[in-house]
């Protein structure tokens, strides 16, 4: 449930630094962002298709946090996840509700 404490435009600044950030920040690889925070690129894209009420797949809405379509970003950027970083996003994971 979204917190209502926080103003939807301010929310929505904050969303979009955020998204800024990712994008600036290639070298942040989602598995090490999902060992630390349990959520990734590709969980922000999905919450955005999921707002969207249906006007947006997922595949728009992780094209949308990544400024080009996911296959694009992971061909230029992502690098093979270890067998550490691996076993860090599953422990996180299981931290997630």
């Amino acid at each position: 449930m979204p917190d209502k404490s926080i103003p939807d435009a301010v929310a929505a600044a904050a969303f979009h630094r955020l998204v800024a950030h990712l994008r600036h920040r290639t070298d942040a690889q989602n598995v090490d962002i999902m060992g630390l925070a349990g959520f990734c690129r590709n969980c922000l894209g999905d919450w955005v298709a999921e707002a969207s009420d249906g006007t947006l797949t997922r595949e728009e809405g992780r094209a949308a946090v990544y400024g080009m379509p996911y296959a694009e970003w992971k061909a230029a950027h992502q690098q093979p996840a270890t067998p550490e970083q691996i076993a860090r996003m599953e422990a996180s994971l299981k931290l997630n509700p």
